[in-house]
């Protein structure tokens, strides 16, 4: 799994920002590692390079500002605020922004990135564009918590290099994190990282798979996951965030490909066929 540093979200939420709200710009960037301050690296709409790179400090500006109280802010028009300081007027007024709203991206109570969007005149943003623009930060903030979780189950999971498979009760947290590992890969949205993940959930399994393997449809492999880890159907479902007549489904579809009479069954045959750990 490649390190989680956010840029990819922060940029298709900008993209929907500036679809959804109408706002003729918008930009952000991530709180450097080790540093209180955020450095804008993406940037959507923008007429002149004035903000690229730009470091904003905890607490100065707006976006600084925001990411002091980890809560959106805005301006009407921002050389003019009173409610902010003006360390960055020069660069804003370069690219020509007035009304202006900061949102942070805060992961597990830390402020992970900002996310702005901007008029080129100075008037109220609305209640509309300011809560679509603090959806577009959840949006960020799911995606990040979502790898996260994937990087930590497989460096948990993952064995050694050299070493055995863990038997008995080791063995089983392998087998729970590959079925977390399937369930969390549909959530994530950049393909090439979806694709990763699935990858290394193939170096979790039993082994390599017979020359002509039964073909188990990557929901129905979810679901054997699920099953194997101990799980009800009820909570595959939720884990998968289907309902649990769609888990029944899938279920009987994978028992009647592997030709298991019971669930299982059909785990022992999925994990003969190395298709679970």
């Amino acid at each position: 799994m490649t390190a989680v540093d956010g840029t990819a979200e922060i940029r298709g939420a900008l993209v929907r920002l500036r679809r959804g709200t109408g706002l003729p710009v918008a930009f952000g960037g991530l709180v450097e590692p080790g540093r209180q301050q955020v450095r804008i690296s993406e940037l959507s709409g923008t007429a002149t390079p004035a903000l690229s790179a730009l470091a904003v400090s905890a607490g100065n500006g707006l976006g600084g500002k925001a990411v002091a109280l980890a809560r959106p802010c805005a301006v009407t028009d921002y050389s003019a605020s009173r409610q902010i300081s003006h360390e960055y007027d020069v660069p804003v007024a370069t690219e020509g922004l007035r009304a202006v709203v900061a949102v942070p991206v805060v992961v597990r109570r830390r402020v992970r990135g900002v996310l702005y969007g901007a008029l080129r005149s100075a008037q109220p943003l609305g209640d509309r564009t300011l809560g679509l623009a603090v959806q577009a930060a959840r949006d960020v903030e799911q995606a990040l918590v979502v790898r996260e979780e994937a990087g930590e189950l497989l460096a948990a999971a993952r064995p050694r290099p050299g070493e055995d498979r863990a038997p008995g009760a080791a063995w089983e947290q392998v087998r729970e994190a590959h079925a977390a590992l399937r369930a969390l890969a549909p959530r994530i949205t950049d393909p090439a990282l979806r694709a990763e993940l699935l990858d290394a959930c193939s170096l979790l399994t039993a082994g390599p798979q017979p020359a002509t393997p039964v073909r188990l449809a990557p929901r129905e492999l979810d679901v054997l996951a699920c099953v194997a880890a101990g799980a009800t159907n009820a909570a595959a479902a939720q884990r998968l965030g289907v309902t649990a007549e769609t888990v029944k489904a899938y279920l009987r579809s994978a028992m009647r490909k592997l030709g298991a009479r019971t669930r299982g069954q059909a785990v022992v045959a999925a994990r003969r066929a190395g298709w679970l750990p």
